[in-house]
């Protein structure tokens, strides 16, 4: 018999398989969704960290700097203003404890409430640039040292299918600080993509083009494309214990040799988690109708984090095992 006949490709990562072994990681490993339940009790119910003032003081000197240079553009940017205004008084500083690219999922971040079933809401008046500057770095740390032994129980559960929290609170120190170099590579890639393009869709959206859709568009595909390779940047330092700059690669290797089940796979998370949502978010902010939904939320995207996991692991299988049936095929 030929020795080729006998070489049979592996299968490749199967999305439905990844998803499914996910949640049924998850359903037995059920105290895990307490780590989002958790989250957005806090940012739903708890104080406040608000920039009101300071929002505002920068809108109103941009609006009055940009109008004593063409008086004509006040009555065009009023509802910016607005805009602002709104944003200044829903905006709570707390939502950074939903950090990225690792981080605790969150319901509560998008819809910013002004109260609770509880009442309104206590907050704290940050005044000062640097308040502000201190504020982010310590929230955006506490977001990541969580959110770190979030990945890593959830990682445990999906990939192991036992959670030892011994061994997680011992992986933590090292895994938390390859988080923090990741999330400022993450931060540098996106400043390097974002403030260029954003500026050039600016210009085109406010020419009044018929393209400024199409150029929105455009530029949403680029900049998911761009960041699709780095997606699995985290699943490496917490499932094989390697360094960001490494995870990072071996994110780009899979991405690369597996690109079309990849898309397949954060689109359809993607869809599910942002689909979803839409229907737990539907209860206002002071019905308690809205724990529903946060507990709904809670288990679909932890689901869905322990099926990236799955995922992960399968498809760096298969590549070493296509590498292998190259090597054996070339003897």
């Amino acid at each position: 018999m030929n020795r080729d006949s006998q070489l049979t490709l592996p299968p490749a990562p199967n999305l439905i398989a990844a998803i499914r072994s996910g949640f049924d990681a998850i359903t037995n490993h059920i105290l895990l969704i307490l780590f989002p339940i958790v989250l957005d009790l806090f940012l739903w119910c708890g104080p406040r960290i608000r920039l009101t003032k300071l929002i505002n003081s920068i809108s109103e000197q941009l609006f009055l700097l940009t109008t004593s240079q063409d008086p004509s553009l006040a009555e065009f940017l009023q509802p910016v203003q607005e805009q602002w205004a709104e944003l200044a008084e829903r905006f709570n500083m707390l939502v950074i404890l939903r950090s990225y690219p690792v981080g605790i999922t969150s319901l509560i971040v998008d819809k910013s409430p002004l109260s609770s079933p509880l009442g309104t809401l206590g907050s704290w008046e940050l005044n000062s640039a640097g308040g502000v500057f201190l504020a982010f770095i310590l929230i955006s740390l506490i977001g990541i040292g969580f959110g770190t032994l979030y990945f890593i129980g959830v990682a445990q559960a999906a990939v192991i299918g036992d959670i030892s929290w011994r061994e997680a609170f011992a992986e933590w120190p090292r895994a938390f600080l390859q988080m923090v170099f990741l999330a400022l590579l993450w931060t540098v890639i996106l400043l390097v993509i974002t403030i260029p393009g954003s500026f050039l869709v600016s210009i085109v959206l406010l020419s009044g083009s018929s393209y400024g859709n199409c150029a929105l568009l455009f530029f949403a595909g680029v900049v998911f494309w761009l960041i699709l390779p780095l997606v699995f940047s985290p699943h490496g330092i917490v499932l094989s214990q390697k360094s960001f700059f490494e995870s990072v690669r071996i994110s780009i290797n899979l991405t690369r040799r597996t690109l079309p089940s990849t898309v397949l796979f954060v689109l359809a998370a993607f869809l599910i988690s942002k689909g979803l949502d839409l229907l737990w978010g539907v209860p206002t902010e002071a019905s308690w109708l809205l724990l529903v939904g946060i507990l709904g939320h809670a288990f679909v995207t932890t689901g869905l984090l322990a099926s990236s996991f799955v995922y992960y692991r399968d498809a760096l299988r298969w590549i070493r095992e296509m590498v292998k049936l190259r090597e054996l095929k070339s003897v």
